[in-house]
Parts: C-alpha cells; structure tokens; sequence
C-alpha cells in the first residue's frame, strides 16, 4: 500500500499558521511612521510599544509550550490564535501609547505560544530526517509573512488608514483556526488520512508516543546544554527583530523613503530571509542523509549563516548608496535565516517528546534578546545613531556562531541516547 502524505498537510497547515504570526506581527512596524505622526510618539516611545510585545511573547514562551504539551496542539494553538487574533483586531481601537502598550502586550501573550505548540505538533509527525527542511520551511512561511505584509499594510494604509490593516489580518487568523481545529490530530494515529503504510512509517521513526505529557521541568531546567542553546538563540532573536520592528523605520528616516517605497525595500530583505529559512534546513537535512551525522549536519550550517551575517550587517549600514546598501542587507538577512530552521530542529532533535517545552525555554531567552533590542534600539539611535545599532547585531552573530560549535543535536536532553 502506498503511504498517504497526511504529515506533509500537517506541515503546510503549520506553515499558514508561521506565516499568519508574522503577517500580525509586522502590521505595527509599517504603520509605525503614521502612527506616530497622529499621536506625536517619539522614537523611544514607539520602542517602548514595540518591546510590550516582545516582554509579553518572551514571559509567555514556557506557559505556552506547556499548554502544548499538557493539552496537546489541536486544542492549544487553536486557543492561542483566536487570542491573538482578537488583538491584532484591538490594536485598531488604541487611543494612546499606555492603551497601545496594553494591547501589544496581550497580543503577545497569545502570540508566545505559537512555536513552541507548533514545534511540539511537528514532533510526532514529521520523521528525523525531515525536520530540518519542515523547520526551514515553516520559518519560511514566517519570513514570507514578514516580507509581504509591508508591502499589503502600506497599500491599504494609503487606501483605508493604519488601522484597516489590523482588522483584515485578524480575520485572517481566525478562519486559519477554523481550519487547523477540523483538521489536525494530536498523533497519526488518531488522524482518519493516515493509512497503514504511513502510520507505519511514522511510528517507525517516532514511536507511537503521547498526545499529552508531563514534562520532567528539572532535568531539563538543569541541564546546560540547553542553555546554550537558549543563549545563541539570543543573539539570534536580538538580531532578527530589528529587521521586523526597526527597519521600516530605519528607511524612512535615515534613508528617507517615503511609505510605498518604505514597505517595498523592507520586504527585500525579509524575502531573501525566505530563501535562506528554505536552503539551511533543506542543506542541513541533506548533511544528515549524507552520513555527517545530526551534530555536524545541523552545526555547520548554523556556523556558515551567523559569519555570514555578522560580516555583511555592518557593510550595509556603512554604504551610503541605498540599493547596494539594501542588497547588503538581503545577504545579511540571508545568512541570518540559514540558522533559523537549524536552531528549532535542534530543539525535535534534542527535545523529543518534550520538543515543545524545550523550544518554549530557547525562545524565551530568545524573546528576552528581541524584547532589548526593541526596547534599547531607540535609544542607540537617538545618543550614536544607526551604524552603532547595527553593529551591535554584527557581534551577536559572532557569539552565536561561537556558542553553535557547542551545540550537540545528537544527544537528547533527557534520555541521553545518542542520535544518528
């Protein structure tokens, strides 16, 4: 019998739901030059308005990997999205930066479950020598939304005012719910699309394993290795953000685009993210195949995409020509997402059963990097200006390239059985 492909729908289902957070997420960073033009905010006020998001999404990062793992993904992530969709909506409504800061803070606290419960519907489904790719792909769908979303948001902008944006996207998120509800199962075998052969396939792999589990938080908690893992995703999320919060407006003001074109090169960037979320976890995956193994297979593209970026950041912000300047920039990007799909793979390589809560621990420190750099950003730019924003992303990447070569994906945190 021939095996159905029931996983692979999981996955682009998966993929919606990546590209639908950063579809809501970048709406703000868009609006941002329109917003503070009607409410008179400074740049460190919008800062402050960028950061309540990303306190509230690191804060909420455990919470939402063990709603993951206790209640399992079905029921989770449809919960979080109708949370979160409901303030994407809300944010139409602010009047003020505290009733703004508010707002962007419960859309975080939604938002935080989002990979970590998607990572944890991805353990039990996708094999070991598929993860790469289906992280690399999800975060491409995220990257996706990241990069068009400027371009639709500035459209309907100069169409319908900042705050249209807000209401569509949220209507977005709540039929994608609809949708992953009906559809999706906790395990393979609970799925009526799943035939024998594939079922067979599946548990092969994986095992039969659990929908729910109880997660062993000390063994975890005490083990340093996961530490690292959280630290260099750290730099990593530091990095990121400034392309998903600060950009758009480091165009208009430093460059000085107006909101079209604004929307239109800070997609470029993000685009080129795309094709380096496709390309680490597709390259990373195929080092496996090859017989490198998991612990070289996933470090050695991890190593090449954060040298990449570190190197190409500051060349970008010192040139003074806006196009060479932008594809730069696109390079940058680009190494900085061939690490992107590597890192959570680690995290099903590592985590096994408990691949959600350990995500939730990597992207809380990591959300603890994105919610400084959106916070302190505006002040850098206000005492030294943009080049010495940038290059702090340049030394992050080096320590995080640093701290990958101390990342084993072979070795599971709590069983300790190697991989191969």
């Amino acid at each position: 019998m021939r095996p159905t492909r029931a996983r692979h729908a999981v996955l682009w289902l998966t993929v919606l739901a990546y590209l639908i957070t950063y579809m809501d997420r970048v709406v703000i960073a868009t609006a941002a030059p329109v917003i503070e033009q009607e409410y008179g905010f400074t740049p460190v006020t919008m800062g402050w308005i960028f950061a309540a998001f990303s306190i509230s999404y690191a804060l909420f990062q455990i919470p939402g990997g063990w709603l993951g793992d206790r209640f399992g993904p079905r029921r989770a992530l449809t919960g979080v999205v109708l949370w979160w969709s409901t303030f994407t909506a809300a944010t139409a409504l602010t009047w003020s930066a505290g009733s703004m800061m508010v707002c962007r803070f419960l859309f975080g606290m939604g938002e935080a479950g989002a990979f970590p419960i998607a990572t944890r519907s991805l353990s039990r489904w996708m094999l070991p020598s598929e993860r790469g790719w289906a992280q690399g792909v999800t975060h491409a769908g995220a990257r996706l939304g990241g990069a068009l979303t400027p371009v639709f948001v500035a459209l309907l902008i100069v169409q319908f005012g900042w705050r249209m944006p807000f209401l569509v996207f949220a209507l977005v998120g709540v039929a994608w719910a609809a949708l992953w509800f009906w559809y999706y199962r906790d395990t393979p075998r609970e799925h009526k699309s799943v035939n024998a052969s594939e079922l067979a396939i599946i548990e092969g792999a994986l095992g039969a394993g659990k929908a729910r589990v109880s997660v062993p938080w000390r063994r975890l908690l005490s083990n340093p290795r996961l530490w690292t893992l959280s630290a260099m995703y750290f730099c990593y999320a530091y990095s990121i953000n400034i392309f998903l919060t600060w950009f758009p407006k480091y165009l208009h003001d430093a460059r000085g685009f107006d909101i079209a074109l604004m929307g239109l090169f800070a997609s470029m960037p993000l685009m080129a993210g795309v094709i380096g979320d496709l390309l680490g976890g597709w390259a990373s995956d195929l080092l496996v195949k090859r017989g490198v193994g998991l612990k070289m297979g996933r470090r050695i593209v991890a190593v090449v995409g954060f040298l990449l970026a570190a190197a190409m950041i500051p060349l970008a912000a010192a040139i003074v020509d806006p196009v060479p300047s932008i594809l730069c920039f696109c390079v940058a990007l680009f190494g900085l997402e061939l690490t992107v799909g590597v890192s959570w793979a680690v995290t099903l390589d590592i985590g096994g059963e408990y691949a959600g809560s350990v995500s939730a621990v990597m992207n809380t420190l990591g959300n603890s990097g994105a919610a400084i750099a959106a916070a302190v950003t505006g002040y850098i730019v206000s005492m030294s200006g943009w080049f010495a924003a940038f290059s702090v992303l340049s030394v992050l990447c080096l320590i995080a390239a640093v701290l990958f070569l101390r990342i084993d994906a072979s070795r599971k945190l709590v069983e300790g059985e190697m991989q191969t």
